[in-house]
This record gives C-alpha cells, structure tokens and sequence, in this order.
C-alpha cells in the first residue's frame, strides 16, 4: 500500500468535532476504536522544519492519533517546473520523520501514474491507514490558507469535503479566510473547514532550493539528515533550480 514509518470574520477555529487531546488520552485502554488521521501533503522538494512544526501542530490541536506524509507524484499545479525524482522527496521526508513514531510516509501518488490529485489521494487512504474510519471525520488534511483559497479549483472539491475534513494553517502574507467565504464557495460544508491556531508558516522550499544553489547554509531550515541528504546527493545545483 505504499505506507511506511517514519467563524464569520476570519477568526480561526478547528473543525467542529475533532477529538481534543485529553478526551483521546482518556479513551486510551478502552478497547478498539477509530484512528484519527492528519493527512500532510506536497511536493516535498525538499521537506523542512515548517512541514514538521505544522504536523505537530495540528497532531496536538485536533488530537490526531498520528500524520501521514504524502509526497506528490506529479502535483497538476507544477507540471511547468523542475522537481526531484520521486525517489529523493521520499528520502528526505523517510530521513525527517524517522524519530517521530507518530508520522508516517505514504508512497500512494508516488506510485500511482498520471497527475496527483488529492480527491483520489483521499479515497485511497481512507481504505488504506491502519484501522480506517468508515466516517469521513477519520481523515483531516491539512494545508495552509493559501492552499485552501485556491481549493474551489481542485478536481471535485466538494466531493473531496465528504471524504476529509480540512484544517488550515496560517501563512505569512495569506489571509485568512472568514466563514462567509467557505459558506460561498462550499454552502453546506463550510463546517468540515477550520483554521488552526499556528504556527504561521513562513518557510518556503524555493527558498531552500536557492540557498542551496548559493552556497548558502540551510541550518535550522530543515532536519540535519535532510541537509545532509541534499548535500550527499548534489540536489538544488544553481543552474538547473535558479528559476525554481
């Protein structure tokens, strides 16, 4: 399966009936029950400490029981751009999440052909995780506000919403969005879209790619294996992700 370890003027709220921290802890011992799922997607190239700092976050405000990292295959909104073989994202994020077994890798775009759309990414997982939710509330994927603005765009938005709820972090220089745009956009589904408290992310991988490219140190930017992987493998080089 392609699984392995490793409210109305903007303000920000969490998705209706995600399970606080201490309700999941007190359930703990009782029995078998349903999982809840973060679902982390995107390209990766490469994955850093913002990445990993959102996962948390939102492990810890919807009381997720673990993230499932999913690097894209081929993302329909890069197809114009250069991107590291699916072998190298996989790598860095495997390296990234190794001492968290909370957060998982999901090969499941990387080894599906065609274009890497999260309506399909979402079907598949909820048949795939461990324990799966029937319920579409077993599955939240995250993303920042600057995604979820462009998300009327996605294949089957709406039909995307019943399989996951959506959580959305803020990001520096994005606004984000008030209730009365999701009602206008998604009527009847607004409430399986909430924002999350932080972090707000400001790291960005085109600027990692450049620093590489430069010369520059990546320290603090991203994990110390994934540093040294790019080093290791000559990834970013300044002719070739100066435009990138």
């Amino acid at each position: 399966m392609g699984m392995s370890r490793g409210p109305a003027d903007g303000t920000r709220r969490t998705p209706s009936n995600s399970p606080s921290s201490g309700s999941r802890a007190s359930r703990e011992g009782d029995g078998p029950r349903s999982r809840a799922w973060g679902i982390l997607g995107g390209t990766f190239d490469p994955i850093h400490d913002g990445h990993l700092a959102l996962a948390q976050t939102a492990r810890e405000e919807l009381g997720l029981d673990g993230v499932v990292f999913v690097p894209a295959g081929l993302p329909p909104h890069k197809t114009d751009r250069i991107i590291s073989a699916p072998s190298h994202r996989a790598a860095m994020v495997a390296l990234a999440i190794a001492d968290e077994p909370a957060f998982v890798l999901s090969r499941v775009e990387l080894e599906r052909p065609g274009p890497s759309y999260a309506v399909d990414t979402a079907l598949a997982l909820r048949d795939q995780l461990p324990a799966p939710d029937a319920s579409p509330d077993g599955l939240t994927w995250i993303m920042s506000v600057e995604a979820l603005m462009g998300l009327p765009m996605w294949r089957e938005p709406r039909r995307f919403l019943e399989l996951v709820r959506v959580a959305a972090a803020p990001r520096q220089g994005a606004r984000i969005p008030a209730r009365a745009w999701m009602a206008e956009h998604f009527p009847g589904q607004e409430d399986r879209i909430g924002i999350l408290e932080g972090p707000e992310l400001g790291h960005a991988a085109s600027t990692i790619r450049k620093l590489v490219g430069d010369g520059r140190s990546i320290r603090y930017l991203v994990p110390p294996a994934v540093a040294a992987y790019i080093y290791d493998h000559d990834l970013y080089p300044a002719e070739l992700w100066s435009k990138n």
